[in-house]
């Protein structure tokens, strides 16, 4: 059951990395203004979250590769507290943009579970 959980949280990262070279045009408009270099911001996590979802795949860079996906959803939150500015919301329903941003507590939570614990001696 465990490798199904990281079979699947790699894909899920994998196809979202992906998805930021496909989409690219879908994801400008959710940037922030304060953030700058949107273009470059957008492909560059894309990258991370491909590397990171293999690295998952391996014990060796798991427990990085965890803290990476944890790291970079902590930054996404930004973009997500940002569109609940109701002149950022680009029109989304107020409820949709909460849960959107509770799922990140979620995919935070799914990343951290899934670390390598080493017994303390």
């Amino acid at each position: 059951m465990k490798r199904i959980n990281l079979l699947l949280l790699s894909f899920f990262y994998i196809i979202n990395g992906i998805f930021h070279f496909y989409f690219t045009d879908s994801y400008l408009p959710i940037m922030p203004d304060f953030l700058p270099f949107h273009m470059e911001l957008i492909i560059f996590s894309g990258v991370l979250e491909i590397i990171f979802g293999i690295g998952v795949l391996f014990e060796k860079f798991r427990n990085i590769s965890l803290a990476g996906i944890i790291l970079i959803l902590v930054l996404f939150m930004s973009v997500h507290l940002n569109m609940l500015i109701p002149e950022n919301s680009l029109g989304y329903n107020t409820s949709l943009l909460v849960i959107r941003a509770l799922f990140q507590s979620v995919l935070i939570y799914w990343a951290w579970m899934n670390r390598i614990i080493k017994p303390s001696i």
